[in-house]
């Protein structure tokens, strides 16, 4: 099993992170090391399922803050073992996010009373389908282990808090045609033109850009994917069109799907798949601290990220982290060295 030095220099424990096996599916060998680091330090009571790790101090503080990162990559792409290229770490998993993550394991090591108690949560499969993901698992099995007043996802944020998120919404609408021979296509009734009702709307939309607690949401909805007809000579008595709707999190789930089916009146419309956004939180007395000794302007996050699942709990939630999310995910990843050390003090600074 590999050795993680937790108290050391926090770049070399970013690179050891990296460097061992953690693509979604494989996170075991990490996740053994993980707790086992954190094992050796006695303010920590140490949890595990599967291979998500939690460990929490106990100090009886009337505030608990959680800060919470995932183990897993996406599967590599010749960008292994780590290579450091002057203040840039370059190599899968250093942006997206081990980085967030070593800051996260050094401050649980080194931080034996910090002013509030704290949860420390590194879990697995966040990059695979939303039913294997780890902190999902913990809400669901063990939800009190995620008690808080205050969480933080350590996503990479370019250094910037980027408060809640968006929720997301996938419906299909479903043309209706009558089929017929293409040769005498009068005795039919073509769905793909038909569809072309739903992509009126669509180009006529006006998204929403609402104020939630101080920061500014860019909502959208947008076709995806298009589905319709059988053969080149048969008109098509059948077309969906996949539609896509990010949501500012002023909305819940029912409130999304009701904007919709009022938006697409007269088309029948299915919801396929659909996720709550969280609010950002930042009224909290110890988000306002914290965004304050970070010093920059918070942000909306655009997107959804797994602060949501911290809402289902009532835990308001911001993404916070080293690294441009732009670069999560591309072959040519990399995190430049002062982000991970500018987190880690900024966090340091917070908790002490």
């Amino acid at each position: 099993m590999a050795n993680l030095d937790l108290t050391g220099d926090v770049v070399a424990l970013t690179r050891t992170l990296c460097d061992i096996p953690s693509v979604s599916g494989d996170e075991k060998q990490l996740a053994d090391a993980v707790e086992s680091a954190l094992r050796e330090f006695a303010h920590l009571e140490v949890l595990r399922d599967g291979d998500a790790v939690v460990a929490r101090t106990g100090l009886g503080r009337a505030t608990r803050v959680v800060l919470a990162g995932h183990l897993d990559t996406v599967p590599i792409a010749n960008n292994l073992p780590v290579v450091e290229d002057g203040d840039l770490l370059r190599g899968r998993g250093t942006v997206d996010m081990k980085a967030g993550v070593a800051v996260m394991l050094q401050l649980a090591a080194l931080l034996t009373t910090p002013r509030y108690d704290v949860t420390y949560v590194f879990y697995d499969h966040e990059e695979v389908a939303a039913k294997l993901n780890g902190l999902g698992r913990l809400v669901r099995n063990h939800p009190a282990w995620l008690t808080g007043d205050f969480a933080i996802l350590g996503e990479p944020s370019d250094g910037t808090v980027e408060g809640g998120c968006q929720g997301t919404m996938r419906v299909k609408i479903t043309v209706p045609g009558v089929a017929a021979h293409a040769a005498r296509s009068w005795r039919g009734s073509n769905a793909i033109h038909s569809a072309g009702g739903v992509l009126d709307v669509l180009r006529a939309y006006e998204p929403r850009r609402p104020i939630v607690e101080g920061l500014q949401y860019h909502e959208g909805l947008n076709a995806v994917k298009i589905e319709g007809g059988i053969a080149g000579n048969v008109i098509p008595d059948l077309c969906t069109v996949f539609v896509n709707y990010r949501f500012a999190p002023d909305r819940d789930v029912a409130a999304a799907e009701a904007h919709l089916r009022e938006v697409f009146t007269g088309f029948a419309l299915e919801v396929t798949d659909a996720a709550p956004g969280a609010r950002p939180g930042l009224d909290q007395p110890a988000a306002k601290e914290f965004v304050e000794l970070v010093g920059r302007t918070p942000q909306a996050k655009l997107g959804w990220t797994d602060v949501a699942r911290f809402a289902t709990l009532g835990v308001p939630a911001v993404n916070y982290g080293p690294g441009d999310p732009l670069l999560a995910h591309t072959d040519g990843e990399f995190v430049p060295v002062p982000e991970i050390r500018t987190a880690l003090g900024n966090l340091t600074r917070w908790l002490v």
